[in-house]
């Protein structure tokens, strides 16, 4: 019986490829370089009701060849060989590309008032040079690239009037011609501010650094204030452009010289005219305002410090004033906070002040604390180098298990530096991070211990390669005081745990007080990780961490961590999840952090 059922399918198999029509079996022999172009986008086929005779194959081949060669046109190809063959198996379509194009000139006319050397800085810095190769999409690039150089600087209105590929089938060699107009010189004028209705212009000011009216025209200025605009609580949206049909009666009449000419050579005093006065034009700002108040719950897991589940509130107009209101708890299994900050406007030299305080109580390593905190600070960015200035306020109680309860308080001065040398902050295989921070206390103002605190984290993302990354990361810090006595913990050093050193309990490594473990006055730990991604979101990693908190040089009897992790790319920020071996406590130990906002 399962003889003859396989008779009778290859019988109907048989039946339906005969039924077929021949040109649905129509096969490519081509050269790799161009047969996986003609594969993608070549309908090899001839249509599913097209009958089987001279007439159906004589209008394949026609399209087949048509279609081939306004492809390969676009690799520089311009003297194809295409044709279809009868074989065994079917229609088989030859393809022979011929020679590739080759850019044989370039010859680059830039009309209105521009100066002879950035004209000649714009053609030097043509990305489609002579004995290039010629393809559709390089040209295409070369041609706006230009055009957008032209327009980033003065000359907003610039136009590409022409542009011509002629090609030398027989010598696969293509000369270029090309014909932009600058047009007017352009300077910023009135600055008009559009879509305002809860808050003042004078807030949209105050993230205007770069626009000034009477200065030249400058694309980068435009994206600057953009962008400042688009990372504020305020507004939803913004948009920062020129209103260009403000200039229009001006040109009126020179619309005959913008057209191109045919002759090649053209005088320089009539191509350029760099004293012609610059147009004054306005700059027009649309803004879509957002809504003030913002209510974010979420929850999430930390092998650091447990569950924890949170909420936050945010008001950005807080008192009518454009004030940024941020309030919220959180409360961790190990560390339950409070708090309340209010971040002013920044002012006209870039200064963000802010002020805020803070409630707390954790129990982590034997230590319980309950603190409250007051700060002051100004934030200012300069270049990639963020700078912050603050005053602090610190009442602590601490209670290590089975010891007495102390109390401790602080007013310190701060000055912190973090700069940030990366591409995507979310992204840690590839830039460098550096943070030092100073501070200082006095009996002689609300302290307990004269100390000065001093830190430094260090993290570089270094790529091997498109799959491969190492990350290296350390810490040094140092509490300069007579002893530890007195000094809020917050000003001391722990260390153990995720982003530390993996294989220890979170802040496990310190001074060891009964069975409490507290900060010390000097840290060091270091760490280098390797990340091998399997395709763009997953990936895993091989890492050695070391570090050691203490009082006396008992800090550089650091204690190692090995072991292996897997990676993951989310939306929201890289995931970790790691298996470590800690050598000095002989443990194994798992550490991630998930959070989930809702």
């Amino acid at each position: 019986m399962r003889t003859w059922r396989l008779i009778f399918a290859f019988c109907v198999a048989a039946t339906l490829s005969l039924a077929l029509p021949a040109t649905a079996a129509t096969q490519m022999v081509a050269p790799k370089p161009v047969r996986d172009l003609l594969l993608r986008h070549l309908s090899l086929s001839a249509p599913g009701g097209e009958p089987e005779d001279a007439t159906a194959r004589v209008t394949l081949e026609r399209r087949l060849r048509r279609e081939a060669g306004e492809l390969l046109a676009t690799e520089g190809y311009f003297s194809p060989q295409v044709e279809l063959l009868d074989s065994d198996e079917g229609l088989v379509l030859h393809v022979e590309p011929g020679p590739q194009a080759h850019i044989g000139s370039v010859l680059i006319e830039i009309r209105g008032a521009l100066v002879s050397e950035r004209r000649q800085q714009l053609i030097d810095a043509w990305s489609l040079p002579v004995a290039a190769v010629f393809r559709q999409a390089d040209w295409d690039n070369a041609k706006q690239g230009l055009l957008r150089e032209l327009m980033a600087v003065d000359h907003a209105g610039a136009r590409l009037l022409s542009s011509q590929a002629e090609v030398d089938v027989e010598t696969a060699r293509v000369d270029l011609h090309l014909v932009y107009d600058a047009g007017a010189r352009y300077r910023y004028g009135e600055i008009r501010i559009l879509g305002l209705q809860r808050y003042p212009a004078t807030l949209v000011e105050r993230f205007n650094e770069h626009i000034r009216p009477g200065q030249p025209y400058r694309h980068e200025d435009m994206l600057a204030v953009q962008a400042a605009l688009q990372n504020t609580p305020f507004f939803s949206s913004a948009s920062v452009e020129l209103e260009l049909s403000a200039a229009a009666e001006d040109l009126v009449g020179e619309e005959e010289n913008l057209k191109p000419v045919e002759g090649l050579e053209v005088a320089e005093g009539v191509l350029e005219n760099p004293q012609e006065e610059a147009l004054q034009v306005p700059v027009i700002i649309r803004l879509r305002e957002r809504a003030p108040f913002n209510i974010a719950l979420g929850a999430g897991y930390s092998t650091n410090t447990g569950a924890r589940v949170e909420g936050n509130f945010r008001n950005a107009d807080f008192l009518g004033r454009a004030w940024e209101l941020d309030t919220g708890a959180r409360i961790e299994q190990l560390r339950q906070s409070v708090y309340a900050d209010i971040f002013f406007p920044p002012d006209g030299q870039r200064h963000r002040d802010s002020v805020g305080a803070v409630a707390q109580h954790s129990d982590i390593q034997g230590l319980e604390i309950q603190r409250v905190a007051l700060a002051a600070s100004r934030v200012q960015l300069r270049g990639s180098i963020e700078q912050r200035l603050g005053i602090n306020w610190r009442y602590e109680r601490q209670t290590p298990n089975g010891q007495p309860t102390s109390i401790n308080q602080a007013l310190t001065a701060t000055v912190g530096w973090t700069w940030r040398h990366a591409n995507d902050p979310l992204d840690a295989s590839e830039g460098i991070v550096a943070h030092l921070q100073l501070a200082g206390a006095t009996k002689a103002l609300l302290s307990d211990q004269n100390f000065v605190p001093t830190y430094f984290r260090y993290s570089q993302g270094i790529p091997l390669g498109k799959s491969d990354a190492l990350l290296l990361r350390g810490e040094l810090g140092a509490t300069a005081a007579k002893s530890s006595q007195g000094i809020p913990q917050d000003y001391l050093f722990r260390a153990g745990g995720t982003n530390s050193v993996r294989g220890y309990a979170y802040q496990s490594l310190g001074i060891q007080e009964g069975s409490a473990t507290l900060g010390a006055q000097y840290l060091i730990t270091v760490s280098a990780e390797y990340t091998h991604w399997f395709d763009s979101r997953w990936g895993m990693a091989l890492f050695a961490d070391a570090g050691q908190a203490a009082d006396t040089r008992d800090v550089f009897k650091l204690a190692p961590g090995y072991g292996v992790g897997a990676r993951y790319k989310s939306p929201v920020g890289p995931l970790a999840i790691d298996v470590a071996w800690g050598q000095l406590d002989n443990a194994v130990r798992m550490s991630f952090s998930l959070a989930v906002p809702f």
